[in-house]
């Protein structure tokens, strides 16, 4: 009887470790959980540091870092990364293993970010969106360099280079378009509404409950969140947005920004589903605006914190290829008739449809104008209250592929029943025509 040949051995796939001082990072948890506890019961906390003498806490120190640093050997020990033809594997785990399988075809954007301590151990962090997932992987850290030659290979796999070739390829060359001084983000931030509203909050609001509670802990409390945010809208989103720049290349829009934390973010090809201009009352003046995006499967939502329109508009074509941000003469208003469900604000809503966009605008002191390629609407519905439909007024809504909705408010009732039917049309033959979504195409 013939022997049954044995299938071939596969190719072992070489596995790589994680920088050397990933374990810095992992020791911390022992610490958190110690710090945890405390915090959730902080009168049993305080009763027990009370009956620590000198030696106790020696002795609990001497346990406790020993066993932070053991847990951080381990982790990193047992975590392993690597890149096959095919996918990107990542193996985590201690006690619980866990074994990530991400298809290179699936990777839609890789972004290296750096916080200040990582800058100066010379390590990056890699994030990866993955189409059909809501939350990134990553890998952290790596040597910087390593990080950088990472993202290129994974991308030119990507994009379809053999495997023996990728790692080659090197990253793809960046053209700078824009670089947004930080003199001009400072200026943009105190033209803000939302600095000086909470800053205002963060003083009225305490001082009014001193004076009706005199209770300190009720001040603290209540001021703490606010003096908080505050300075997440102010301080924060500066350090945040600091040298804030943009390039072109062939993977897409690369954006580079932070002042502590340094992070390399870019904006994937075809994946942007709904871009939107937003110009606050007290930069109109100086024709400034800020571009937001909504990316499907992806954080990132900036894309020019602050920019004269006409250069964002011309990043925005390189974005959205073809359109052309409609002019506000191009926007339609709602009729005269729509003052009676909202007084005085309904002028600040508009639309226009062309053969690329579908364009909302709404506000009037903060106005958002909303662009939606015709191939990222996923499903339009029109909505229709009780007063709307004695006033013949209708909203349209167009959801797209990062789960959001842009509307068009109170339009005529037989001009939304058209919209509804035109744009169902546009959206079917827009993603039939639409160029498949490619890295370095």
């Amino acid at each position: 009887m013939a022997a049954i040949p044995s299938p071939p051995p596969r190719d072992a796939v070489a596995e790589r470790r994680l920088h050397p001082v990933t374990p810095l990072r992992r020791a911390w948890a022992p610490v958190a959980v110690v710090v945890g506890w405390a915090v959730h019961d902080p009168d049993q906390a305080q009763r027990q540091l009370t009956r620590l003498t000198t030696t106790h806490l020696l002795i609990g120190l001497a346990v406790l870092i020993p066993a932070a640093a053991l847990y951080g050997f381990l982790t990193w020990w047992f975590t392993h990364y690597a890149v096959t033809d095919t996918e990107l594997r990542i193996r985590t785990g201690l006690l619980f293993r866990r074994t990530a399988h991400i298809r290179l075809e699936r990777i839609q954007a890789i972004d290296v970010t750096q916080p200040l301590l990582a800058r100066v151990a010379g390590v990056a962090k890699l994030k990866l969106d993955v189409i059909g997932t809501g939350k990134k992987d990553e890998l952290a850290f790596l040597g910087a360099d390593e990080a950088r030659a990472l993202r290129a290979e994974l991308l030119a796999r990507a994009a379809g280079f053999a495997p023996e070739t990728a790692h080659e390829v090197g990253e793809a060359p960046a053209r700078q378009l824009l670089r947004v001084p930080p003199g001009v983000l400072a200026v943009s931030l105190l033209l803000t509404g939302a600095t000086w509203g909470t800053l205002l909050a963060a003083v009225v609001v305490p001082t009014l409950l001193w004076l009706a509670t005199h209770n300190l802990w009720t001040v603290l409390a209540t001021a703490l969140p606010l003096v908080g945010a505050a300075g997440a809208s102010s301080a924060g989103r500066f350090v945040g947005e600091y040298d804030w720049t943009v390039a072109e290349s062939p993977d897409g829009l690369r954006i580079d920004h932070g002042l502590l934390d340094r992070a390399h973010e870019t904006v994937p090809p075809g994946r942007v589903q709904t871009v939107r201009i937003v110009e606050p009352l007290l930069w109109r003046r100086r024709r400034w605006v800020r571009v937001e995006l909504d990316v499907a499967g992806s954080s990132n939502s900036v894309l020019l914190p602050v920019a004269p329109r006409e250069i964002a508009e011309s990043v925005v074509a390189r974005v959205l290829p073809g359109v052309t941000v409609p002019t506000g003469k191009e926007l339609s208003r709602p009729p005269r008739r729509a003052a009676r469900c909202r007084p005085l604000w309904w002028r600040g809503h508009g639309l226009a449809v062309t053969d690329a966009v579908f364009a909302a605008r709404h506000g009037l002191l903060r106005r958002s104008l909303a662009l939606v390629p015709h191939a990222k609407v996923q499903s339009v519905r029109l909505t229709q209250g009780p007063w709307r439909r004695a006033l013949r007024l209708a909203d349209v809504h167009v959801d797209t592929g990062a789960n959001k909705t842009v509307a068009a408010r109170l339009r005529d009732a037989g001009e939304a029943a058209e919209l509804l039917r035109s744009q169902a049309e546009r959206s079917r033959t827009g993603r039939r025509d639409a160029p498949p979504d490619r890295w370095m195409a």
